[in-house]
């Protein structure tokens, strides 16, 4: 196999489903290449993955974890990105910047659906990748069958590189099909050179062949030879499937078990010689040839005692401690194992530093010395849509304006966070990935602004309207030391069709109300709108100022305004009022084989499905359209996901509104009744 030098620092980012063994891969490769002195274990909590206090008390990973080590000279970052969809912004950050992905997988067949939205943002974003098919010590499934059901949910073919050797129900090795060389595990150690089994040579053979043949499909060479009956060289293969790699044509597959170090040298090595150098990633964000240097930003922390911390990749050129870029002084340079930091006078080319106290840097901005983009360069790729809510405020009230500065740096943290200031419901309502994604980021909020909140299912915006009209006669007269208070009018409420919200008109004829009185009159007419009858806002309502009178010493804005929200008391209660509930457009997107249970879960619901057709630029998944009450949403992620085994998602916008009556409606009306009360 040629040899290379890079010339630069690589990063190789460890993606996968939750539960695949990245962290304790993690802390294989650092312990073969000498990084740590000894491997922790996620059980004792001393792993340089999930370092923060919220991954080691739920023992997974909700943040990516950056680790710096070399392997045979060569610099290496290597970041480990949570498993859990609910944290999927958190690897998509980080592959923007990656010179290769790691894609870590069970050696289950069912379960390999659970791998497909992870490929699809690789392929989408061209990104080289290969896959590691984990605890192989305890995989009852065999390899060809696994890997029929990883292509099924892969664009790009996979190419076995090893085969695995078993004695009995264990695997003890493996014999690469390139140098078509035997190793032999050997836990903590590099894996010893030994005979190829005579039972082997078939399955060898048969896989080889087919590992020549997929390459053979990017290389008219190749290809000739394996016509012509020639064997390439393990050199021109090599050289191929780097070639192919960094071209992101082919996935290549390896087979290990962290935990036991299986394949772990093995893993080294393709990476080592596989992986493209820094120019590959350079060019895939749109940075080509030479100029200033141009610094990445894909990931910000706000600690409670050091301040923020901005991690970043150098794309080209080199930065010092102290240089100013995109009009910010860096306040030290950082190369970060976990979340332990070593202080750095200087980054080159394909370096990930922290950069301290950058306070108006945000996560996807590009720096520069002179603070101008290079042309040409990437966007950054739009977060996650939210799909899931909770409600949440200050324990003690003194607190809220510490709070929205808190919100604003979770959010700088992590994007597919947001908050949303509710006009309707007046609530803060914070947005995020799932409820873990919500609960680890109240957590922190307690833990790092020792700020407790309280949580709790958003209020659904419920609105009124009127089925029939009325007229209706307001006075407000009070006398008092000195001037009274005198406001008289006779209104007239009519209902409009749905989603013509509020109109005002002004019948008055001859003078019986002062011009300058008649805003009051709307004003009071608007301000009651705000709680109708049944206890919400009241819309598609039309009310009319028919007559009136007024006394030219006592009347008063105030007085008729008044008088305007007596007459709306009385007369709205007349009009026949209805509940209306919020319709959302929902669409749902599954693997096809999931749309049929789509179908029952909008049903129970109440939804009404609208029609389902394949997902754009989705092998194998469809996009389920309906209308669903906006009251219905709140944990339909979470059975999505059930069904699914955790990829399914949707999203929604605001539709139109319904009537809601019966049993339902009496429950919505009695409970915000008895909040009114309460409050």
């Amino acid at each position: 196999m040629a040899d290379r030098k890079p010339r630069s620092p690589r990063t190789a980012v460890l993606v996968g489903p939750y539960l695949s063994g990245k962290t304790t891969l993690l802390e294989s490769l650092l312990a073969a290449t000498g990084a740590i002195p000894r491997k922790g274990t996620i059980k004792e909590g001393n792993t340089v993955g999930d370092s923060s206090a919220e991954a080691r008390a739920r023992k997974m990973s909700v943040e990516i974890n950056v680790a710096h080590t070399k392997f045979l000279d060569d610099p290496w970052t290597v970041i480990d990105c949570p498993g859990s969809i609910e944290f999927a912004q958190e690897a998509h950050n980080a592959l923007m910047v990656a010179d290769v992905a790691v894609v870590v997988c069970e050696a289950v067949p069912d379960r390999a659906l659970t791998v497909a939205p992870i490929l699809k943002f690789l392929d989408d974003h061209n990104i080289p990748h290969m896959m590691f098919i984990n605890k192989m010590d305890t995989a009852a499934a065999r390899v060809r069958d696994v890997l029929e059901a990883f292509q099924a949910v892969s664009e790009r073919p996979l190419v076995l590189r090893q085969v695995p050797i078993r004695k009995g129900d264990a695997i003890t090795g493996y014999v690469d099909l390139i140098s078509r060389r035997a190793y032999e595990y050997k836990p903590g150690h590099p894996s010893a050179l030994i005979t190829v089994p005579e039972s082997m040579a078939e399955r060898e053979q048969e896989a080889r062949t087919e590992l020549l043949e997929t390459l053979a499909d990017f290389d008219d060479k190749l290809l000739e030879q394996l016509l012509e009956d020639i064997q390439p060289s393990p050199q021109d293969i090599y050289a191929q499937i780097s070639k192919d790699l960094r071209k992101d044509l082919i996935v290549p597959v390896l087979l290990g078990a962290g935990e036991h170090d299986h394949g772990v040298r093995r893993l080294l090595k393709a990476l080592r010689h596989d992986t493209p150098e820094l120019d590959a990633a350079a060019e895939r964000r749109g940075l080509s040839g030479t100029g200033e240097p141009v610094v990445q930003v894909f990931k910000t922390y706000h600690a409670a005692h050091s301040g923020k911390l901005s991690v970043a990749r150098v794309l080209r050129g080199s930065i010092k401690d102290g240089v100013t870029l995109n009009g910010s002084r860096v306040a030290g340079l950082h190369h970060m194992m976990g979340q332990t930091l070593s202080k750095h006078g200087e980054a080159v080319a394909g370096d990930v530093v922290g950069l301290g106290r950058m306070d108006p840097i945000k996560t996807g901005d590009v720096l520069t010395p002179s603070g101008t983009a290079p042309p040409g360069i990437q966007p950054w790729p739009a977060p996650l849509v939210p799909v899931y809510s909770l409600a949440v405020k200050a324990e003690n009230r003194n607190d809220e304006v510490k709070l929205s500065g808190a919100m604003a740096k979770m959010v700088e943290e992590d994007p597919s966070l947001s908050i949303d200031h509710s006009h309707d419901t007046h609530e803060m309502v914070m947005w995020g990935q799932g409820e873990i994604h919500l609960q680890v980021a109240i957590e922190r909020i307690k833990s790092k602004y020792n700020l407790k909140l309280t949580s709790a299912r958003p209020k659904v915006p419920y609105k009124e309207t009127i089925k029939k009209g009325t007229k209706q006669h307001g006075r407000h007269k009070r006398q008092s030391g000195g001037h009274g208070q005198f406001g008289d009018v006779h209104i007239e409420i009519k209902h409009l069709s749905r989603g013509k919200g509020f109109e005002f008109r002004n019948a008055i004829v001859g003078g019986a109300i002062p011009r300058n009185f008649i805003p009051s009159v709307e004003e009071g007419v608007i301000d009651y709108l705000k709680r109708g009858p049944l206890g919400f806002t009241v819309v598609d309502v039309a009310v009319t100022l028919t007559d009136g009178s007024y006394h030219a010493v006592d009347s008063s804005d105030m007085a008729f305004k008044t008088a305007a929200r007596i007459a709306m008391t009385e007369g709205m209660p007349k009009c026949d009022p209805v509940l209306l509930e919020p319709i959302c457009l929902v669409t749902i997107s599954v693997p096809n084989e999931h749309t049929s249970k789509v179908q029952r879960v909008i049903s129970g619901r109440r939804g009404h499905i609208l029609g389902f057709d394949a997902k754009p630029g989705w092998k194998g998944w469809d996009e389920v359209n309906a209308h669903m009450p906006q009251s219905d949403l709140h944990d339909l992620i979470i059975e999505l996901r059930s069904i699914t085994q955790g990829v399914g998602s949707y999203s929604w916008k605001f539709d139109h509104l319904a009537e809601l009556t019966g049993r339902l409606a009496d429950k919505v009306i009695g409970e915000q009744a008895q909040q009114a009360a309460a409050s």
